[in-house]
């Protein structure tokens, strides 16, 4: 009898964020605040949506004693998860964040909690056996840049950036305020690709082509910037002494009664984006699943059952 031939080892797409439990007021001003996981679980959520199935999700993230177990819960709940991971749990109380919507994407937001970022000794080995690498910056205080920079030192995979916190200081009261970032190169240095939303692109430079000019001249071969619904800008390194590639790619719309939830949909964009990239997928390609994964979030509230709607499928709550 001929023996079946071994099974390919799947590859695996490491995820650095911050788990956070989110108190959201005013996305409905029919109801009561909201209580509800937030965080990092929205870009779980859609890569576990977008991966195909010959990777695997290995989410590189803390969690404060106070609500570890139900984040291992959430964990559980994702189908691409890699068997031997799970969430570092700290001695802390985990993040938590009350936001207050303005409008459909002008929001306040304060912070408590107090897990604490890594450090290199800590990152180093979960990173071995890790094939590309998504960093959102929840918190802003996940990595520092020397870290950051370590990172990019030793892994040789691509990495992806949301600087989405980076750019907000934190006000003895909680309250996330917009501060300028030094070292903007540097930063841009540590990434193959970066993200970022209209109003980080003020904190890092006057306009989003002169953060183009400057982050491409510093080793990121694409940046997008995320325009809520008017859609995504992005500008790409096209090598080889050839221009500048830039477009705009119009958001989709989402079908949903009422204003829907904006919540998450700058990370759910761009970690589908980076799902379907590392799975082959081309930059357009990969970009319209975005588009329309970021769509499709609007109508759905929360993270608690997003990765199977992001999926079309029926879920039971």
């Amino acid at each position: 009898m001929t023996a079946a031939p071994a099974r390919a080892p799947k590859r695996r797409l490491g995820v650095i964020g911050s788990f956070v439990w989110d108190v959201i007021h005013g996305r409905d001003v029919r109801s009561a605040p909201v209580e509800e996981w937030g965080g990092i679980t929205y870009a779980l959520s859609a890569c576990d949506a977008a991966l195909p199935d010959d990777w695997e999700l290995v989410p590189i993230v803390k969690v404060g004693s106070d609500l570890a177990p139900q984040a291992r819960q959430f964990l559980r709940t994702l189908r691409h998860l890699a068997p031997d991971a799970h969430p570092v749990e700290v001695p802390y109380r985990n993040n938590r964040v009350e936001l207050r919507y303005h409008s459909d994407e002008r929001r306040s937001e304060v912070l408590s909690g107090g897990v604490p970022g890594w450090t290199w000794a800590g990152l180093q080995p979960l990173l071995r056996n890790i094939d590309a690498l998504y960093i959102n910056l929840i918190s802003g205080f996940e990595l520092d840049l020397e870290t950051a920079q370590l990172v990019r030192q030793h892994f040789k995979g691509p990495i992806y950036c949301d600087l989405h916190s980076l750019t907000l200081a934190l006000e003895p009261n909680g309250l996330r305020t917009w501060r300028q970032i030094p070292e903007v190169e540097a930063w841009c240095a540590c990434f193959d690709v970066l993200q970022v939303n209209e109003d980080e692109v003020a904190m890092l430079a006057p306009d989003p082509l002169a953060l183009a000019a400057k982050a491409l001249s510093h080793g990121v071969r694409t940046l997008f910037v995320t325009m809520g619904k008017r859609g995504v800008v992005y500008f790409e390194d096209a090598g080889a002494g050839r221009p500048l590639r830039t477009a705009l790619v119009p958001a989709a719309v989402a079908r949903v009664d009422g204003p829907g939830d904006p919540t998450g949909c700058g990370d759910v964009w761009g970690a589908t984006y980076f799902s379907r990239a590392v799975a082959g997928d081309t930059l357009e390609v990969a970009m319209r699943r975005a588009v329309e994964a970021a769509a499709r979030n609007v109508e759905h509230r929360g993270a608690s059952g997003l990765a199977h709607h992001l999926r079309g499928e029926l879920h039971a709550p």
